[in-house]
């Protein structure tokens, strides 16, 4: 890599790779772990492709020292991870499971041991089966469920970890599990749509303060969202009109009321209907002043106006009828699109600072003569990276950049299907091989 190194970046910029609990750790019983959504959902037929299943994923749980030893070959500063609720409370409240407390001190302590930054995402998807009986998000009391869990892991973890995230991707968990139905729990539909959106938004902020009182005051408590860069498909106003609605339920509906601006009920009128889930004081209970944001991106979507499509008008046209460059997700390869949403969110006064805590690619690869080239990956990544660049030299705040993702994992209801990993693992035996694109990243970091 000429055109781009680890040096324009500037010293205090954060370099790390990401992963998730449910997608990594399996071990989905063991030590008094309870059942989270994924764990029944992946069950149901005909929901995961191929029929995978997370209970043993990457073995992460047993295998953890293998894998930030890993970490730390490849000279990686900083390793962001989930913390499984099941693991801490089995039925999602009331009695902690000390089993849990102990593995994550052991991982984060291992983590400090070789030298490795831990950044700690509290929510990433996997909701305890046990608060799904009882509504799951779409239960006010959620709130509540959610800020013990929070306080729990403060309590525990907070004299170590320095940087915090709240939840990750809330579009994209709301989105698919409660509208439409794809994801765990696999509810649709307005009516668990937009509770959910509400008692989400209510308990990021609940999570916050808790943190913010808890934590040291140097801790750096931040929340990520997922991002795509939308485009309409042509100048027409319907077109246009369409992607601005679209823009709004994907990018904007999370971090505008986070932020203090409401719900943006001006582009798409039906999220008015969220207002009969408000209860006195959520005004003030909707927002908060994080110190970074963190945004993932991957891509760019492609918008047309939709009359057949309820409530918002507008569709995706499939990267895959546009003749562009396509990952085994689907998505089209578009390195502007990371610039783009960087350069919008940097509009917001309100937030401070941006971290990328997440992105990365899917392609074909395959072990040959003990190798794994994925060269197209590296080419993803120097790409999307010299995007980063040019936004960080026009003046945006963005402080770092996270892979996803280390070891290819369960990839939700894609299965283990998609491989992201700048590691591969071999399913069947659990091998670990390092990828081109891994020791390409080492090199970048040295460099």
């Amino acid at each position: 890599m000429d055109q781009i190194n680890r040096k324009l970046f500037g010293e205090d910029f954060y370099w790390g790779v990401s992963s998730a609990a449910l997608q990594t750790e399996g071990a989905t019983t063991a030590d008094g772990k309870g059942q989270s959504i994924w764990d029944v959902f992946a069950q149901k037929k005909g929901k995961i492709k191929n029929g995978d299943h997370p209970l043993t994923a990457c073995d992460f749980y047993n295998r953890y020292r293998e894998d930030i030893d890993l970490i730390k070959q490849l000279g990686i500063p900083c390793f962001r991870f989930s913390i499984s609720w099941t693991r801490i409370l089995p039925k999602g409240t009331g009695e902690i499971n000390i089993h849990g407390i102990q593995y994550y001190n052991e991982v984060i302590n291992y983590c400090l041991e070789k030298g490795v930054q831990p950044w700690i995402t509290l929510y990433h998807w996997d909701l305890p089966q046990d608060l799904e009986v009882l509504g799951g998000w779409t239960n006010r009391h959620i709130v509540e469920w959610f800020s013990e869990f929070v306080r729990i892991c403060a309590e525990s973890f907070g004299d170590r970890v320095k940087h915090w995230m709240v939840m990750n991707e809330p579009s994209v968990f709301t989105g698919g599990g409660y509208f439409l139905g794809i994801h765990a729990p696999g509810r649709s539909g307005l009516r668990n749509f937009l509770p959910a959106t509400h008692h989400v938004i209510l308990s990021i902020v609940a999570g916050a303060k808790i943190l913010r009182e808890l934590l040291p005051p140097d801790a750096q408590i931040g929340t990520t969202f997922s991002c795509s860069h939308i485009e309409p498909l042509t100048n027409s106003s319907r077109d246009v009109s369409a992607a601005a609605r679209a823009d709004a339920l994907i990018n904007r509906l999370f971090i505008e009321p986070i932020l203090g601006l409401g719900y943006p009920t001006k582009e798409v009128t039906a999220l008015k209907k969220i207002e009969k889930y408000f209860k006195p004081g959520d005004e003030d209970n909707l927002h908060f002043d994080f110190d970074f944001i963190g945004l993932q991106n991957y891509t760019r979507e492609i918008v047309q106006y939709s009359f057949f499509t309820p409530y918002i008008g507008a569709s995706l046209v499939k990267a895959e009828n546009r003749n562009v460059p396509l990952t085994e997700m689907g998505w089209e390869v578009y390195p502007p699109a990371i610039y783009q949403v960087i350069k919008k969110f940097s509009q917001y006064p309100q937030i401070k600072k941006i971290i990328i805590t997440e992105n990365g690619v899917a392609f074909p690869d395959e072990v040959v003569n003990g190798e794994v080239n994925d060269d197209k990956r590296i080419a993803y990544l120097q790409d999307y990276l010299a995007q980063v660049l040019k936004a960080k030299n026009e003046g945006c705040n963005v402080q770092g950049y996270f892979v996803w993702t280390l070891l290819d994992n369960f990839e939700w209801a894609e299965g283990y299907h998609p491989r992201f990993g700048l590691i591969r693992v071999d399913f069947d035996t659990l091998k670990r091989t390092v990828k081109k694109s891994g020791y390409w990243y080492r090199d970048f970091l040295k460099s």
